[in-house]
């Protein structure tokens, strides 16, 4: 099988042990025709630099102070960068991998998501980065869906991811 899952693909995944993707929120929403839409758990302000080295142990990642929802449950974003903590953990098998994109009506509002790839063998709850552009900011609702992660089917199977990230964000 090449190419990427379809949605019943992604359901019957679903029904596996241990699920590719668990703690979702609404199924019907977030499973599409060719990806899995995951949803805002927290979202946090960048607060200090971080750092890259050769060497993994030269890595430091910057302080974080997580925002606060209001009454209804949205928060107000000025432009700039944020780390986000989705709802869903995913448990990619050894024999797939995983990319997200932004959900388009965020690139219509002006902000987009970076994200990594999610590879082969990882487990967790994952992070990404939001960037608003938009000058004059954007309101994000907790639970909002705002990336689709897709699944890619590998050649053949691989040993896995073992690093740092790992069951991150589970608890």
């Amino acid at each position: 099988m090449h190419g990427v899952l379809s949605r019943k693909d992604i359901r019957r995944m679903l029904q596996q042990t241990p699920p590719l993707v668990e703690g979702y929120l609404n199924l019907e929403q977030q499973l599409q025709p060719n990806g899995f839409d995951i949803t805002l758990r927290d979202i946090a302000m960048l607060q200090t630099s971080g750092q890259i080295g050769v060497e993994n142990a030269q890595r430091q990642l910057p302080d974080l102070a997580p925002l606060m929802f209001d009454g209804l449950g949205f928060v107000e974003l000025i432009p700039g960068s944020y780390l986000i903590t989705y709802n869903e953990v995913v448990h990619i098998p050894t024999n797939l991998m995983a990319l997200a994109r932004p959900r388009s009506s965020l690139l219509r509002c002006g902000v987009n998501i970076g994200t990594a790839v999610w590879d082969a063998g990882y487990s967790g709850r994952s992070q990404s980065l939001l960037i608003v552009y938009n000058m004059n900011g954007f309101r994000l609702q907790k639970n909002a869906r705002v990336a689709q992660l897709v699944f890619f089917p590998l050649m053949s199977e691989t040993e896995g991811y073992s690093g740092k990230y790992q069951n991150e964000n589970t608890g």
